[in-house]
């Protein structure tokens, strides 16, 4: 049941690392629901003078209270979407800005790079930081298990590993999907297919969606643009579709900062933009049941602003058939 509150503006235990090598994993025996938490843009440059000593102001560098938020929910994973530790990554500025803060769930935390990761050399210096929750430094995509879920994080730097059709990590992908039938699927990455954000939609991992949305894949999480904005199941051409397509969530609120939306909204507007929101820091939290999800929007403030609806997995459907 979809709730959206008036005011919004249009809504590890358990866990186990599995490298791209591995087999798929047995057939997961149902289980209770598991909690995950996730966000992006989260931790400022230390050098910055807004980062006040790691308590930010009250409109930058918010990933100490941001991760407050999310050790409060106790989550059973937490899921960093790309950008983590601004301006550029270096391994000292991890350990000063995002390991007092997102760092303290570092043990339930499983990653993905964005462009400010890139910024040292392959990334080096994330994939330091991360280990083994970040997957190989070569690739930086992996998946693995949460209860009845199979988690898939990909990287969307395309020009330093490869998005499209038939690249390498393409054609990874559609293995993990192949072994991994059965499941609840929920797939992140940091730059959207879709957004109605300044940095708009990133055709770049159009081929991710398509296979995804063969595979009957249920969600997917970014961040990049500097908001949030919860999308309608869509096709891979941006198509609304309730019964087979993929919900999307923007949740770049981890900390960095907030931005706007693009100008004239009713043109850029993806038609199948649900909620969107600037302004509010805060991390996403969803239910993963084995049938299904239920998603929060939780912010910083009490501001007035959240998000709160449930998703039925595709998968599940067709075992009610």
């Amino acid at each position: 049941m979809l709730v959206i509150l008036p005011i919004l503006l249009a809504g590890c235990a358990g866990t186990h690392y599995k490298s791209p090598a591995q087999a798929a994993t047995p057939p997961v025996t149902i289980a209770s629901a598991r909690k995950l938490v996730a966000a992006g843009d989260i931790a400022c440059d230390p050098q910055m003078s807004k980062f006040n000593h790691g308590e930010g102001t009250r409109t930058w560098c918010r990933q100490k209270a941001t991760s407050d938020l999310a050790i409060a929910l106790k989550p059973d994973a937490v899921l960093a979407l790309g950008d983590n530790q601004y301006e550029n990554g270096t391994l000292e500025k991890f350990r000063a800005s995002y390991d007092p803060s997102w760092g303290r769930l570092k043990s339930l935390t499983y990653a993905t790079p964005g462009n400010h990761e890139y910024h040292i050399s392959g990334a080096a210096d994330y994939f330091a930081y991360f280990g083994e929750r970040a997957g190989d430094p070569k690739k930086g995509y992996y998946s693995f298990d949460l209860g009845a879920w199979h988690i898939i994080s990909l990287n969307s730097n395309c020009v330093h590993v490869g998005c499209e059709k038939s690249s390498p990590q393409e054609r990874w992908l559609r293995e993990d999907l192949k072994k991994n039938t059965g499941k609840c699927t929920l797939a992140f990455w940091h730059a959207p297919r879709f957004s109605s954000g300044l940095h708009g939609d990133s055709a770049e991992t159009a081929a991710f969606w398509s296979d995804l949305y063969k595979a009957g894949a249920d969600v997917v999480l970014t961040g990049h643009d500097h908001d949030y904005e919860r999308f309608a199941p869509q096709t891979p051409a941006g198509i609304l579709d309730k019964d087979h397509g993929i919900r999307q969530f923007v949740v770049g609120t981890g900390g960095k900062n907030q931005r706007g939306f693009l100008r004239h909204v009713a043109r850029h507007r993806n038609p199948n933009s649900e909620v969107r929101h600037t302004g509010a820091f805060g991390v996403l939290e969803l239910n993963l049941r084995p049938d299904g999800y239920d998603w929060f929007f939780v912010a910083e403030h009490t501001e007035g602003f959240s998000d709160s609806g449930s998703g039925q997995c595709h998968l599940a459907s067709k075992r009610a058939e």
